[in-house]
């Protein structure tokens, strides 16, 4: 059984593969995991002894399919957790990711399945983000960020790539979560921010960052 800093080291990598990062350095890692490198280096080769993942200088970390299925596993107990806090417990939107990260570690036989049916088999966790399904197996769906949107095209938003609770409660404050419709109006290129029209009545001005961490599809 790995500890809880170990499983934390292979869902971050394995969220740096999925991010496209080709080469994972401890560099890359530290950063995410707000470390230092010389940290890192000892962790992975923790990991390696117990064949979790391959980790060489040239060619970074990779994990191995043990290593996979662990960081996957995380990742499913992780947004169910979510889901269960939102929809059960009424928790807020920018409160869930903080409790799920500690809840994610439980090691009890059974007990995400449980939670998974008890759900009703939810795809999406709160921030649009897929769940696992007990096989590893997860849904995909094509997501742009909204910078990436085009003039005049609605989009709905389908996920944010910021889960802190500064981004989320702004988010909130305009009324925007999942599945809310949003209408590029204008993109102003003095400063990269755009002007966006909010399920038709709410007309505002968002920022660069703003849109850099909105996912939505057309």
């Amino acid at each position: 059984m790995q500890t809880f800093s170990e499983e934390n080291y292979l869902k971050i990598i394995y969220n740096l593969d999925k991010q496209g990062i080709k080469k994972i350095t401890p560099t890359a890692i530290a950063e995410a995991l707000d470390n230092n490198p010389a940290s890192v280096i000892d962790m992975l080769k923790k990991l390696g002894d117990k064949k979790l993942l391959a980790y060489e200088k040239t060619k970074g970390a990779k994990l191995t399919p043990n290593g996979k299925a662990v960081a996957i596993s995380v990742i499913r107990k992780h947004r169910l957790w979510e889901v269960f806090l939102l929809e059960k417990l009424g928790y807020e939107w920018d409160q869930v990711h903080d409790i799920a990260e500690q809840l994610e570690h439980i090691h009890y036989t059974g007990l995400a399945d449980k939670l998974d049916k008890f759900l009703g088999f939810p795809k999406y966790d709160p921030h649009g983000d897929p769940i696992p399904s007990a096989n590893g197996e997860m849904v995909s769906i094509s997501r742009i960020i909204l910078e990436e949107a085009n003039v005049g095209k609605t989009y709905k938003v389908v996920g944010v790539k910021d889960t802190s609770p500064e981004f989320l409660q702004y988010l909130k404050k305009l009324k925007i979560g999942i599945g809310t419709k949003i209408t590029i109006k204008e993109k102003i290129p003095f400063d990269n921010s755009m002007v966006i029209m909010i399920e038709k009545n709410i007309l505002t001005t968002v920022s660069k960052v703003f849109s850099q961490n909105l996912l939505v599809h057309e």
